[in-house]
């Protein structure tokens, strides 16, 4: 009995060790992760060169009227302005990548020499996974704690010189949710004195006001987190009665910082996973009815890296085969389907911001509906 038990530990351990060989880097592997990489990072550096280029004339009136400096330009705003481009592309180049290179070796008979000799279509999915693992982490990566670093720099840059920025981070008139039943309404914020022109503050029962406040030159102290004002205007209804007094000297503390003023979509693109994760719940604390539209932001962090696995199986199974007429005739299919993909996320997007689907079911209803068409096409690669 404990010979056989040793033998088959022994044959489990062979089994393991066979499987785990399998999956070592071998020299097809580099070949097809040298081609992706390399494809891929081509492509990007190509488009990043076009995009530039295009994206400096049509804005090189700005800079000037501006009088923005050619090394701001060029060791400031373009560095910062690339990793954002980058990753809302990677999706759509590394589907390129994938397509472009697979094609051109499925055309050379190339695939089929490697199925030829013993090599499962399963096991020649192990190199590109590897690869879009790599993409992917750096996307999420990006996604997490870069990015929120290059936008602020990124975004402050475009307010000063670009005539997109021109009214800046904060709208004429703001207002702001800051506890379940009490709103804020600020006009003429300026972020450089941190102050006001005018600031109201009401509280809501059953649809009916309650209380008021109403403050002219309010002004926000950073160090305090209180917010002044030399006159101010309360109103309360108590038991049908409406009481208004005025009052000096305005001294106190409101759920709002100065930061949250700004404009929501602008303010969160800065905020790194867990600075957003906090805001999230702050925002939900308050009762705003914005927390969905930040859960889009939240789980499209985590949600778009993952494509880059199901648009590399798609790319694959379309392209892998050798077809009449080249490679144009799987871009053209390729190039389709992730459009499709794309548009399907943005609609996605829109449903959760509307209420119509919780954000957590919209942002990966995407990423399940393409997983499956990627399964059903690797049914039918060669193999």
């Amino acid at each position: 009995m404990a010979n056989d038990k040793t033998d088959r530990e022994y044959m489990e351990a062979d089994t393991w060790r066979h499987r785990l060989g399998k999956l070592r880097v071998g020299i097809i592997d580099r070949y097809i992760i040298r081609k992706f990489i390399g494809t891929y990072l081509f492509t990007i550096l190509l488009l990043v060169i076009i995009v530039a280029i295009f994206h400096a004339v049509e804005n090189m009136k700005d800079f000037i009227e501006r009088n923005a400096s050619i090394s701001d330009i060029l060791l400031v705003y373009y560095p910062n302005f690339i990793p954002f481009f980058i990753n809302q592309f990677s999706g759509l180049i590394t589907f390129i990548a994938v397509i472009f290179f697979t094609s051109k070796m499925a055309y050379n008979t190339e695939i089929v020499a490697i199925l030829s000799g013993g090599v499962s279509f399963r096991r020649l999915m192990w190199p590109y996974f590897l690869s879009a693992a790599m993409i992917a982490f750096m996307s999420l990566s990006l996604n997490l704690f870069i990015l929120p670093m290059t936008n602020k720099v990124r975004i402050e840059f475009e307010q000063q010189y670009l005539k997109k920025g021109l009214r800046g981070n904060y709208e004429e008139l703001i207002y702001r949710q800051i506890s379940p039943n009490t709103f804020i309404c600020i006009k003429g914020y300026n972020n450089l004195s941190k102050s006001a022109e005018f600031m109201a503050l009401e509280t809501y029962d059953g649809g009916r006001i309650v209380s008021s406040l109403v403050a002219r030159s309010p002004r926000f102290n950073n160090e305090t987190k209180r917010w002044t004002a030399t006159h101010y205007l309360k109103r309360e209804n108590i038991d049908g009665v409406e009481i208004l007094t005025k009052n000096r000297n305005l001294d106190t503390m409101i759920n709002l910082s100065a930061n949250e003023l700004g404009k929501v979509n602008n303010y969160i693109q800065t905020l790194n996973i867990v600075q957003l994760h906090k805001f999230i719940d702050e925002q939900r604390a308050k009762g705003s009815d914005m927390v969905s539209a930040f859960e889009v932001d939240l789980y499209n962090r985590y949600a778009y890296p993952i494509s880059t696995f199901i648009l590399t199986l798609i790319g694959v199974s379309l392209s892998s085969r050798k077809v009449r007429g080249g490679m144009g005739g799987h871009i053209g299919i390729g190039i389709a389907l992730c459009f499709a993909y794309i548009l399907a996320m943005q609609f996605a997007n829109e449903f959760a911001k509307g209420g119509v689907l919780p954000p957590f079911v919209s942002v990966w209803m995407p990423n399940v509906i393409f997983a499956a068409i990627a399964a059903y096409l690797y049914t039918k690669a060669p193999k």
